[in-house]
Order: C-alpha cells, then structure tokens, then sequence
C-alpha cells in the first residue's frame, strides 16, 4: 500500500486523537493553575470556603451525569434501531432490521447500566 493513501486514510483518526488530547490537555492544565492558586491562597493564610473554590474555576460534581449519559445513550441506541427498521423498509435489506439493533444493543446496555448507576447515586445523596 502507498505510504500516502495510508496516511490520507489514517488523518480522521489521528484528527479524532489530537482534538481529544487537546481539550483533555486544556482541562489538565486549567484545573492545575486553580490549585496551585488555591494552594497559594492557603498558604498566604487565607481561608477557602467552598463558594470560593467555585469561583475560582473548580468544576461541581455533577450528581446527574451518570444520568444524563445513560439516556443520551439509550436515544442512540433507539436512533440505531430506527435507522435498522427504515432500511429495511425502504430498501427492502431485512439484515439491516437485525444487524442494527444488534449494534445498537452495546450503547443501550452501557446506557442502561449508566442510568441505574444514576438512580441509585440519587437516593444515596437523598438518604444523607
């Protein structure tokens, strides 16, 4: 195989691999600077409260992000099963009705598991 076909065909990947070490890298490097600003705050002999923290950039837990991922993919594993069922309709492919659900089930089970994590995350905070 020709070295530059190869490299033309492996570019989406690489794009994909660098956009998310960029925005990793970002988040790295911001959440670094707001504790070494909070480490010297403490140290100056300031006190930090937590409405303090979040002012200075620190991210809240999200308790509902398990939640919301889950849901977010079961939507794609349903938007899977829809796309199975059109093709199949319309071009008439009856594999298509059975392959996309069987891929659809991967995002639909971790979603499924992500929503009960959600769930049982919840009544844990509720019962504190």
């Amino acid at each position: 195989m020709d070295l530059t076909v190869m490299l033309v065909s492996l570019a989406p990947f690489a794009m994909v691999l660098g956009i998310v070490w960029v925005a990793v890298n970002a988040g790295t490097q911001k959440r670094k600077s707001t504790l070494s600003t909070i480490e010297t705050a403490i140290q100056a002999g300031q006190t930090m409260d937590p409405d303090t923290i979040r002012a200075l950039g620190m991210p809240r837990k999200d308790s509902n992000g398990d939640l919301k991922s889950g849901l977010i993919l079961i939507a794609v594993a349903a938007a899977l099963v829809v796309l199975g069922w059109t093709i199949g309709a319309v071009e008439g492919e009856e594999e298509a009705a059975y392959i996309m659900p069987a891929i659809a089930a991967f995002p639909g089970f971790i979603g499924l598991v992500l929503v009960g994590f959600g769930l049982l995350g919840r009544k844990k905070e509720g019962s504190e």
